[in-house]
């Protein structure tokens, strides 16, 4: 039997070599980092650490960087627990792992993945299954399981027998560690692997530090297919790419469904496809690749194992410097040349390298080397931080989006990290501290360099001034009156625009560059900074040498010496030409504005007096036998100038005419259409003709006399000798009659609005009236209601009438203060009582 694991009972598994010091007590957090958006989907964070049973050899987990941080605190205290039990418990435990290995034809990495699984379905720990195993009964129990995991593995054919899979597990792995490349590695995996899974083509990618992706290794696949992958650009969306993303196998039952192109997809487009991140030592050296020919159901866990543990193989070929994991115990990667660079930088630099548990995870990183720039955060001399571990000195890089997250990323693919004003957080005595660095991380061999520059706040400041003067176009100066020094900025020559090498002009030569008109004010300016001694400031027009007048606004303080006196001025220059015109503008503008509303209210007040004019609020008509009221309310809002009219008329026949109107739309006009209607109505009204006749002449007029008119009319003729009324309606509500018994709208006749078409012809109806009966014809002013039918408004108007006062006068205002229309528009009732 041969352990996999060569240490002795006793020896650290925490990564450190002999010799090395104990990490020193934390007396403080180191920095954390918050950059924006720095962290992937899919990283490893699983926090493994030495001495921790290695995780199931499954899909990985990605749990919370804070449970890095919890592992090594608990794996501190678990190595002073443990120290005494571990010389003996290691041998049992070794001992098995090499009864596995006889058993299975296994690797030693693959005989601890084994016993971690079998203490999972056994629920044992690793000591107690390690002496069951040891015993007769326990190797008889290993077998079976050993044999059911074969059968879980096996997919489409039948489970083959525990030896024949282990031949053929053995086979592969034979094949690989012997081929030559990666191509030859390619091939002997699809044949002696992954055929017995499905699997009908294999492809390994290696990863270049730039995103990129080379096809190293193929088999299955026809060779124009291999040689149109051969190279994948950075940022192209593959499957291989979401694998290497994530640092996680990824499972596709269906890739075009995903919209993710990748090698074979036109050979076999439905196929389910299976990519692993092949690697080393916590470095992600490239992507292994499986096709089945059809979409894939879900995988069991063991196959999942197997394909991972084929990665692994790939990962040897595809680096051809050996992996940390493969250096003689107690040796570590030499980084004597990276500690020559280190040393060279002005910036504080730190020198990582990987720390790996027993199962080639990583687990943390060992600080190497610090440089003599670095400062420690917690105040910790140089020597008390080299040679620990990063999460032991650093405990809040384990944070959220953290330091120690970008550097795993960086170790394991190679890609640099660089990024701008990150948030560096260290807790010293439990308080935080924040500061903002540029941070830089990048790869070189085994050992990742972390270079952080801490900004200068200064010289932020100064930055940040010198935008806002740059944005705001302010120049500052500084005059000494003693000496005659003046201090000119950069914006202040471009202001004037004067070249840099050009003198400054003194504060008391202004004058002659400004407009002669700002004399006065400027004058006023001077004497109170330079006579008054008192801050001041003065709005001018500055002539600059290239004929450009711009307009500027100059605050200016005097500078007293100890004794009072005038020493100096200092104070700033701000083109506001831009607020200027602006103004100007604006002035302008308002200035129109309140010309066009002093015309708009002129208008509206015209056609106010015009509508009031023809239709008063208020008008009676007295007839032999026959009673009738008016009432006109204009719209509430004076400039809604509306169409609606009402006419009373003794026509020489003696018959009396009635109508109202509503003319569509507002302003002057709707007032001018209605006046035309009006007039028209009356002067057709003459010759005698019926109210359908009238209402026929009037679409007429409405339609080839008017400008786009449109309109609802209706028009009555009442007799006094036989009380009986004719009446036709274009549009209109009907009247409604009101007698003792109750109110109703008088029967709806046909009638099309006035203006639609040009020949219409009208209907009439008769309704014969009784001593106190009460006719009441309105427009739609009185009735309307956005949130109601007509029906409704017609309903609540009877219950208003029947409700109401009994005389005329009375009851038509009541109809006015009772109407619960919501338009605000004009309103025009006739009421008709016969006596």
């Amino acid at each position: 039997m041969t352990p996999s694991d060569t240490s002795r009972p006793g020896e650290r598994t925490d990564g450190a070599v002999p010799g090395d010091r104990p990490p020193p007590s934390v007396r403080g957090a180191g920095p954390t980092v918050t950059p924006s958006d720095t962290s992937r989907p899919g990283e490893r964070t699983d926090g493994a650490v030495p001495g921790d049973r290695p995780p199931p050899s499954g899909p990985r987990q990605t749990p919370t960087p804070l449970g890095r941080l919890v592992a090594t605190v608990e794996r501190l205290r678990r190595e002073v627990r443990e120290a005494h039990a571990a010389a003996d418990g290691r041998a049992l435990v070794e001992l098995a792992k090499g009864i596995l290995m006889g058993r299975l034809d296994c690797t030693p990495a693959a005989a601890a993945r084994q016993l971690d699984e079998l203490c999972r379905e056994a629920g044992l720990s690793p000591l107690e299954l390690a002496a069951d195993i040891v015993n007769q009964a326990a190797r008889d129990q290993v077998s079976e399981i050993a044999a059911e995991f074969v059968e879980r593995t096996a997919t489409a054919q039948p489970a083959p027998r525990a030896a024949t899979v282990g031949v053929r597990l053995r086979t592969a792995e034979s094949g690989a560690l012997a081929a030559a490349d990666t191509q030859a590695v390619a091939e002997s995996l699809l044949a002696n692997a992954l055929t017995p899974l499905g699997a009908v083509a294999v492809a390994v990618w290696a990863a270049a530090p730039d995103g990129s992706l080379a096809l190293a290794g193929h088999a299955g696949f026809p060779a124009e297919e291999a040689s149109r992958w051969r190279h994948v650009p950075p940022g192209v969306a593959t499957v291989p790419r979401l694998a290497l993303r994530e640092r996680a196998a990824v499972t596709l039952s269906d890739p075009e469904r995903e919209g993710l192109p990748s090698v074979g997809h036109l050979q076999w487009p439905r196929g389910g496809r299976m990519a692993v991140p092949a690697g080393t030592g916590g470095r992600v050296h490239g992507v292994l690749e499986v096709i089945w020919p059809h979409p894939l159901a879900p995988l069991p866990p063991p196959v999942h194992r197997q394909v991972e543990a084929l990665a692994e193989l790939c990962a040897h070929t595809l680096d051809t410097a050996p992996p940390p994991a493969a250096a003689p115990e107690g040796l570590l990667p030499d980084v004597s040349e990276l500690v020559d660079l280190a040393e060279g930088l002005h910036d504080p630099t730190v020198i990582l390298t990987p720390v790996l548990d027993p199962g080639g995870r990583l687990a943390d990183f060992r600080i190497r080397h610090v440089n003599s720039r670095f400062a420690d955060p917690v105040g910790r001399a140089r020597a008390d931080v080299n040679g620990a571990l990063l999460l032991e000195a650093y405990p809040t890089a384990a944070g959220d989006s953290g330091l120690f997250d970008i550097v795993e990323r960086v170790h394991a693919t190679g890609e640099p990290f660089r990024a701008e004003r990150v948030s560096l957080t260290s807790l010293v005595d439990q308080i935080p501290l924040t500061s903002v660095a540029d941070i830089s991380v990048s790869r070189h061999g085994a050992a990742v360099l972390l270079i952080w520059r801490i900004e200068d706040e200064t010289a932020r400041l100064a930055n940040l001034l010198q935008h806002a003067q740059r944005l705001g176009r302010i120049g500052g100066f500084e005059e000494n009156l003693a000496t005659g020094g003046i201090t000119w900025n950069s914006e202040l020559y471009a202001l004037h625009g004067l070249p840099g090498t050009a003198p400054p002009v003194p504060l008391r030569d202004l004058p002659a560059h400004a407009h002669p008109d700002d004399a006065a004010a400027l004058g006023r300016f001077l004497r109170a900074v330079l006579r008054y001694r008192r801050p001041a400031s003065v709005n001018l027009r500055l002539r600059r040498s290239d004929g450009i007048l711009r307009h500027i606004r100059v605050v200016a303080e005097p500078v007293l010496d100890s004794a009072q006196r005038l020493h100096g001025v200092r104070g700033a220059c701000q083109d506001i030409s831009a607020q200027h015109w602006t103004e100007v503008a604006l002035a302008a503008t308002r200035d129109q504005l309140a010309l066009t509303e002093a015309e708009s209210a002129e208008r509206n007040r015209l056609a106010l007096q015009l509508q009031h004019a023809i239709m008063p609020p208020e008008h009676h008509v007295e007839a032999p036998g026959l009673r009738v009221a008016v009432r006109y309310r204009p719209a509430e809002t004076e400039s809604l100038v509306g169409g609606d009219w009402y006419d009373t008329l003794v026509l020489p026949s003696g018959l009396i005419m009635l109508s109202v109107g509503d003319v569509a739309g507002h302003g002057i006009e709707a007032a001018t259409g209605m006046v035309v209607l009006r007039n028209a109505l009356r002067g057709l009204a003459v010759t005698g003709a019926g109210p359908g006749q009238l209402m026929s002449w009037l679409n007429t007029v409405t339609h080839h006399l008017t400008k786009q008119v449109t309109a609802t009319a209706v028009c009555g003729l009442y007799d006094p000798r036989t009380r009986v009324m004719r009446w036709a309606r274009a549009g209109h509500l009907p009247p409604v009659l009101v007698r003792k018994d109750g109110a109703e709208a008088l029967p709806l006749i046909e009638g099309l609005l006035l203006g639609a078409l040009p020949d219409v012809t009208y209907a009439e109806q008769e309704v014969a009236l009784e001593p106190g009966d009460t006719l009441l014809m309105f427009t739609d002013g009185l009735v309307e209601r956005r949130d109601a039918s007509v029906q409704d408004s017609l309903a609540h108007l009877l219950d208003t009438v029947t409700s109401g006062a009994d005389d005329l006068d009375g009851r038509l205002d009541g109809l006015l203060t009772e109407s619960w229309s919501d338009t605000d528009d004009d309103t025009c009732v006739i009421g008709v009582r016969v006596d």
